[in-house]
């Protein structure tokens, strides 16, 4: 675990910013490759993709200052910052989302299709991301002892965002990862199988991260935010939520489709 990578003139570089921002421009960059290939504008899916990486910053932290409201009222000047942490998927993801659909159109770009352009980058840009979480220290899990559980020792990381030291834990974030990853590898393989249809891809990732977030929140041991007398976490209301609005979805386009 990096938290800092190296200072220039005393300023710190951190591990997780460095591979945020490798994470959006992975997936930006994939989405741009598959647009050329499916005969879209590369430029405009560029130019779309930059105000949806825009939207998701925002919209990931301002869902982080709401989770976790009392630190960030105590410590304001956090709020701007990127050493506690990036912020929040889902809030990045809805923001992107509500933009997307507000942006398309300004684009003349199909709806579905792009998002079915998009979902797989999504997916690349998580598993670059969590790489992230692991080296900070961020999205960290519960105490266990099975064989594969990562103890951190570096005290910056427990200063930065409370990650335990000496204690091992559950590699959440390579839970997260692992699970992208192989989601990711999914979509790609059955994009075209069966009978495709406009939205398919996009609402597929959808309902599999979302079942996925829902069981490795099970295993996450940091505060985020929780409801029902802690029985659930904020993901987890949220990715309950997205399962049923993907299945219907999925159901609703492909009858169009027919």
């Amino acid at each position: 675990m990096h938290p800092v990578l190296f200072e220039i003139g005393g300023w710190p570089v951190y591990s997780y910013g460095v591979l945020l921002a490798a994470a959006y421009l992975a997936g930006l960059q994939l989405a741009v490759v598959r647009a050329r290939h499916a005969g879209l504008d590369s430029a405009k899916v560029m130019d779309f993709g930059i105000y949806l990486i825009i939207a998701a910053l925002v919209g990931a932290k301002l869902m982080l200052v709401v989770v976790d409201f009392p630190y960030y009222r105590a410590n304001p000047k956090e709020i701007l910052s990127l050493a506690r942490a990036g912020g929040v998927f889902y809030g990045g993801l809805i923001a992107a989302l509500v933009v997307g659909l507000l942006l398309v159109r300004r684009y003349k770009l199909p709806v579905w299709k792009t998002g079915d352009l998009i979902a797989p980058g999504i997916a690349l840009g998580h598993v670059v991301g969590r790489l992230g979480c692991l080296m900070a220290g961020c999205c960290y899990g519960r105490p266990t002892s099975v064989p594969w559980a990562i103890t951190f020792h570096n005290p910056q990381a427990g200063l930065n965002v409370g990650t335990p030291l000496e204690v091992p834990l559950h590699p959440t974030q390579l839970y997260d990862a692992g699970t992208e990853l192989i989601i990711l590898i999914f979509l790609l393989a059955t994009e075209k199988k069966g009978k495709p249809f406009a939205g398919r891809t996009f609402w597929l990732y959808m309902l599999l991260y979302a079942i996925s977030r829902y069981i490795i929140e099970i295993y996450r041991g940091d505060d985020r935010g929780m409801f029902f007398n802690n029985m659930l976490s904020t993901s987890q209301v949220v990715s309950i939520a997205i399962v049923p609005v993907s299945l219907f979805m999925l159901w609703r386009l492909r009858k169009t489709a027919a």
